[in-house]
């Protein structure tokens, strides 16, 4: 028959020590009583605290965690240095600020980083951050991916960063090698947005815009006319003749533009080091801002020394003008493209015109000769450029034929 039931325990006067075998209970001075297991590594005797009497732990409860405990020991492990260990063992949180200071902040551009800080912050850090970094498992994770997965593309990118913390955690040793919780844990599938501008969408933006860049304008939904925002407009003109990238124009510098030969050169891009081709009116866009002194940037923000940040409320505007409510920003680049593609232009070329390679390659194709890539931004800028003023039939549909006036003579047959 056991020694510790209730009825034992609680007959226990204050200073008292009750054993059966290596698991026992004592009460302390203030008539607390305590269950513990006892144990011996080498030469040292140790008592391992399981909990207080009460809820939750019963005599019997406590006997079977001391069971539990004791064959640990018996397989060499040390309860009481483990629960050290993961007394002090770094959480998610601690592991995301390290992260975030010495890699992200060293290594990576500072949009990548505000991307990452409002993932961890809004997403994994609510679920994960008070947990130990080695109690992470796949389970926590794939039920965190799980939960989001009515936004597959964002449930995705937190996966990937997830996976980057683990990763990083084992090269810095506190994880096992090999034992990032993220592996195998299935991404959603995403669905790739393909839009693209027909010359008909080309004329209503094109018309939007000139309306805009006139005065006040009426935007449906809007009780009085409005005046949007010139700096914004002209960057929303920047997108549409170049096809960079929106971060790309919103923190172009005047130390990056030459206009004289009709380039901007971006020290740094997503893709390294780039050169982006103006065509006409591209260049006639930049000519006609006017530069701020003390403010290096070709479109100055609100603040003093700053660039433009926000274009979304004039977007908005000029889409629902425009009846194209559907369209985004990013979308200006791909109808970019597409022009091209439609004018029969090589992937490479339009690789090059976008920055699409790697930043070697990149490099590489800014060293070729000007003048395929000038001709090939000229003829997307041409088109674009009379689509906008009235000519929809001057750019091609995705995958359909050229406009009558831009298709090519035959070959004459060799002699």
């Amino acid at each position: 028959m056991s020694k510790i039931t209730k009825r034992t325990v609680d007959a226990l006067k204050p200073g008292a020590f009750l054993w059966d075998g290596r698991f026992g209970v004592k009460v302390t001075a203030a008539g607390s009583r305590v269950y513990v297991a006892q144990y011996r590594i080498g030469r040292r005797v140790r008592r391992y605290t399981i909990g207080k009497h009460g809820r939750p732990w019963t005599p019997d409860l406590a006997r079977k965690e001391a069971a539990r405990i004791l064959t640990l020991v018996d397989s060499g492990v040390d309860p009481m240095a483990a629960k050290r260990t993961a007394r002090t063992a770094p959480t998610v949180r601690e592991l995301a600020e390290r992260f975030l200071r010495e890699h992200v902040a060293a290594k990576r551009k500072p949009s990548t980083e505000r991307l990452y800080k409002g993932i961890l912050e809004n997403v994994i850090l609510p679920a994960l951050g008070a947990r130990a970094v080695a109690d992470v498992t796949r389970a926590d994770v794939a039920t965190l991916h799980h939960r989001h997965r009515a936004t597959p593309v964002h449930a995705n990118r937190m996966l990937l960063l997830i996976s980057k913390l683990m990763n990083l955690a084992e090269r810095w040793g506190l994880r096992v090698d090999g034992s990032n919780p993220a592996r195998h844990v299935e991404r959603f599938p995403e669905q790739a947005r393909q839009r693209y501008l027909s010359g008909d969408e080309f004329k209503r933006l094109g018309t939007a815009m000139a309306a805009a860049a006139r005065g006040r304008v009426r935007v449906p939904g809007e009780p009085e006319p409005v005046t949007l925002s010139p700096m914004a407009l002209a960057a929303i003109g920047l997108l549409i003749f170049t096809g960079a990238r929106r971060g790309e124009i919103l923190g172009l510098e005047w130390a990056h533009v030459d206009l004289e030969h009709g380039l901007l050169t971006l020290p740094t891009s997503k893709t390294g080091f780039k050169v982006i081709q103006l065509n006409a009116p591209a260049r006639s866009i930049l000519a006609a801002l006017p530069r701020v002194v003390g403010n290096p940037y070709v479109l100055p923000g609100l603040r003093r020394g700053q660039h433009l940040v926000n274009v979304n409320d004039t977007w908005t505007a000029v889409r629902a003008i425009a009846a194209l409510k559907d369209l985004r920003l990013h979308d200006l680049r791909h109808s970019h493209a597409s022009v091209g593609a439609g004018e029969g232009l090589s992937l490479p070329i339009l690789g090059a015109l976008l920055g699409h390679s790697q930043p070697a390659t990149t490099a590489r194709y800014a060293h070729l000769a000007t003048s395929p890539l000038r001709a090939a931004s000229e003829l997307i800028g041409g088109r674009i450029e009379a689509a906008m003023n009235g000519n929809a039939a001057a750019v091609s549909e995705p995958g359909g034929h050229a406009s009558p006036r831009s298709s090519k003579r035959p070959r004459r047959e060799a002699r």
